[in-house]
């Protein structure tokens, strides 16, 4: 497989030239947000007053991870968790919590908090080559949380081999600075290769929010909207539609059923009505199907043990419509086989077209107000 892509990529696949490096931005989200118990942790633990405080206050939630998880250099699962989340998982009493959020609030935040915080997003503009072929697909993989190499390189061989079978034009770019009008505009849909961490600026979060409005489609997957912590409600709200609530651990991966429910949907092409994989299945605090989204797969949960997790009604892959834009969230994705699985594969081809499709309004759409 290796050696078809290298043989046959000039033909297919784009060039992302990156120029010199620029500055880190100064538009990063958080970059001006008090301290609190609602921070990204890694924020706290970039300030020695606010880690000394958290230290004081509730030494216990260091503990309740291994200590490679509080890394304060992206990626870090440190930018992906809250106090507020990991006290829950230490029982630590609700009145010491607010009063670390009010010592914490008390910090002021310096010129050098708001350095620290904003380096681990980039404003670099990738100069892009794009050979014939349509749909023309950017494979986004910036990611400044959990970053699981295997999955990623998996997915990206995989998007990249339907890209070869289908005459597709494709480019992948890790940088933050991709998300300009000027170069979105290029592209029919973007794939976000479990993305993990909040990764974009300000200004790059309006450009990509405006790219998917006006009709650019959207395809991620997995641990694209996996984070524990999250910090751009129109992106898990309106755009995935749902919020993760975790996956079973004991055992991480199990076999399940997955049943299509959505056989007269284009992204249902081919499919059996149902087949048995195995993965990491997520669970999420709410439906997606309450919020607006049509759904393509279910988990059976008869077929494995989500324990606590269990929904009921667990969708795992659906569509949604924002603005003139496609939409679609698949959350099959942790274990690399599952790239190479040929129902999976089969799904994920119909939704980059899917998605990339500009011929015909999109099909189900979602007229909740944004965040």
């Amino acid at each position: 497989m290796q050696r078809v892509l290298a043989a046959t990529a000039a033909c297919v696949l784009g060039v992302l030239a990156t120029g010199a490096m620029a500055k880190a931005p100064t538009d990063c989200p958080l970059r001006d947000a008090p301290f609190s118990t609602q921070s990204p942790i890694v924020d706290l633990l970039l300030s020695p007053p606010a880690k000394a405080a958290v230290e004081a206050g509730a030494p216990q939630v260091f503990a309740a991870l291994p200590p490679r998880f509080f890394s304060t250099q992206a990626p870090t699962f440190a930018s992906i968790l809250t106090l507020q989340a990991l006290s829950k998982m230490k029982d630590i009493p609700a009145d010491r919590m607010a009063a670390l959020d009010a010592t914490l609030r008390a910090i002021p935040v310096t010129p050098a908090d708001k350095i620290a915080r904003c380096a681990r997003y980039d404003d670099d503009r990738p100069g892009v080559t794009l050979p014939k072929g349509k749909p023309r697909l950017l494979i986004f993989e910036k990611i400044t949380g959990f970053r699981d190499s295997p999955s990623v390189d998996a997915a990206r061989t995989a998007f990249q081999a339907m890209a070869q079978r289908k005459g597709w034009s494709v480019v992948v770019s890790d940088k933050g600075g991709a998300m300009t009008p000027s170069i979105l505009r290029r592209f029919d849909a973007v794939i976000w290769n479990n993305v993990s961490g909040d990764v974009l600026t300000l200004s790059q979060r309006a450009a990509f929010k405006s790219y998917v409005e006006q009709g650019g489609g959207f395809v991620a997957v997995h641990g694209s909207a996996g984070d524990p912590a999250t910090f751009w409600d129109w992106y898990v709200d309106m755009l995935v539609g749902a919020r993760f609530a975790g996956h079973p651990m004991n055992p991480q991966f199990q076999d399940a059923k997955v049943v299509v429910e959505g056989r007269g949907q284009d992204i249902a092409a081919g499919l059996p009505g149902e087949w048995v994989m195995k993965d990491e299945w997520y669970s999420f605090t709410g439906n997606p199907r309450a919020s607006g989204s049509a759904i393509i797969a279910t988990l059976d949960e008869g077929s494995y043990k989500p324990g606590a997790l269990a929904m009921g009604d667990h969708p795992i892959a659906w569509t949604r419509c924002v603005g003139k834009g496609r939409a679609f969230y698949s959350a099959i994705g942790h274990r690399p086989e599952t790239y190479a699985d040929p129902h999976y594969v089969r799904m994920l081809e119909n939704a980059v077209a899917w998605a990339a499709s500009r011929r015909s309004p999109c099909p189900n759409p979602v007229t909740r107000p944004a965040d």
